[in-house]
């Protein structure tokens, strides 16, 4: 009997960054993912498709990544997927803000693609394969 894959929900509008961490989850990290590329689409997504977790970008272009954050949070369909910020908002101001916003991790870009399904999977606390 083989564990089903975990669900992941990438949410960032930068064409590059959503090919490299959908390749790398897939493939190294075994995982299933799929990719919004705007905030509102993104919500729209994880209510459909309710993922095991979501990588949600600080920056994008129709609402910031703590405005997504806080709907998914009010939204009774989403609020339970925790969600962990990828940003190249590196500033302490805004790594603490990210936390205190209710996201579980926060991984800064650039990331190490090698590491990349390794740190999701710590944050969430899952085994990989």
């Amino acid at each position: 009997m083989t564990m089903a894959a975990h669900r992941v929900l990438l949410i960032d509008d930068e064409m590059d960054i959503r090919m490299v961490v959908k390749a790398t989850l897939e493939l190294v990290g075994g995982m299933q993912v799929s990719v919004a590329t705007s905030g509102a689409e993104g919500i729209k997504t994880a209510e459909f498709e309710q993922p095991d977790a979501i990588l949600l970008d600080m920056m994008l272009p129709d609402m910031d990544g703590l405005t997504t954050l806080k709907k998914l949070q009010e939204n009774p369909k989403t609020s339970q997927i925790p969600v962990i910020f990828l940003t190249a908002k590196t500033q302490v101001l805004d790594l603490q803000s990210s936390i205190n916003s209710g996201a579980i991790a926060v991984i800064k870009k650039p990331f190490d693609p090698a590491m990349l399904s390794d740190q999701v999977a710590d944050a969430l606390g899952w085994s990989l394969r």
